[in-house]
């Protein structure tokens, strides 16, 4: 489905700006813009990144910013749990579980908590399909990603024929997710806990200079969720957006007092005086790093000058 927002009709790329296979392992940050580095010894410029990333992988090593993330922001990335929901399906040459309206899910009870538990049949989605998904989550789910996927299919064909006799056949294939395994994952989703606040979110989310934080786990209303992650894309690239307005205005208004300044200067005597003699021949107690810096406008220096 992605290929076609992606690739025209003869395989090309849309954008060829587009990198794939690109395992980004470090990013150098400043107010500048950012440097990120890839794992392959590729290094691109930009002015501004969004960071869209796990919550699993932020609180990895993968990814590796240099200067260091403040203690603020590292701290409300590990407070938020990490859930690892796995979905293991079987197929079979038939159906052998009872089928019909209102029959769908069943329930294995077993001494140890969350061992196959959850089971579900995909004839009401896809007749004919004979699959059958049974949900793992958390430690389960961590300790079967471990073992091999015969192992798993014995442990779950055992369940099986506890419910439904020894004779039901062989599973012909089985495919297991491993969410927690994968370092681009490292867990299905986000879960914050009851007791925390939305100031947790909000730290997540909140943009370091020119590195801005996206995906499901910073969305405060549905995190977890993958319209969560689609409305935080949304939100974070209007939040983008404003910056980049803010950043044009602020150059603008720099330009101007530039513009402003150049008249001031003269009136110290001298065109050809740089900007540091003018600056020292003000009788004024405005700082010198104050005034160059241009925090302190024109208008307001040009009255201290002239009441003098």
């Amino acid at each position: 489905m992605a290929g076609e927002f992606l690739f025209t009709s003869e395989g090309k790329l849309l954008d060829n700006r587009l990198k794939f296979n690109k395992v980004v392992r470090e990013l150098q940050h400043s107010r500048n813009g950012v440097t990120v580095m890839t794992e392959d010894g590729c290094v691109y410029e930009a002015s501004y990144v969004i960071l869209s990333v796990s919550i699993g992988v932020l609180q990895s090593e993968l990814i590796a910013f240099n200067p260091p993330l403040p203690r603020w922001k590292t701290e409300a990335i590990q407070k938020c749990d990490v859930i690892v929901y796995t979905k293991i399906f079987l197929k079979f040459p038939y159906k052998f579980w009872p089928c019909g309206p209102g029959k769908e899910f069943f329930i294995y009870a077993h001494e140890r908590r969350g061992y196959y538990t959850f089971w579900q049949h995909m004839e009401n989605a896809y007749p004919g399909s004979n699959i059958l998904v049974v949900t793992l989550t958390n430690e389960e789910s961590k300790r079967v990603e471990a073992q091999s996927d015969e192992e798993t299919l014995k442990e779950a064909m055992g369940a099986l024929r506890d419910m439904f006799g020894l004779n039901i056949p062989e599973a012909t294939d089985i495919f297991v997710p491993r969410w927690w395994n994968n370092r681009f994952q490292r867990g299905s989703y986000s879960n914050y806990p009851v007791i925390s606040n939305g100031q947790v979110v909000r730290d997540i989310k909140a943009p370091l200079g020119c590195i801005f934080f996206s995906g499901e786990h910073t969305s405060e209303r549905y995190s977890g969720y993958v319209h969560g992650g689609y409305l935080a894309g949304i939100e974070t690239g209007k939040a983008l957006l404003e910056e980049i307005e803010k950043e044009k205005e602020r150059s603008i208004e720099s330009e101007n007092q530039t513009f402003l300044l150049e008249p001031l200067l003269a009136l110290t005597g001298s065109l050809s005086l740089t900007q540091n003699d003018a600056v020292s021949s003000l009788k004024c107690d405005i700082p010198r790093q104050l005034y160059l810096s241009g925090k302190v406008g024109a208008p307001e220096l040009y009255y201290d000058y002239v009441d003098l």
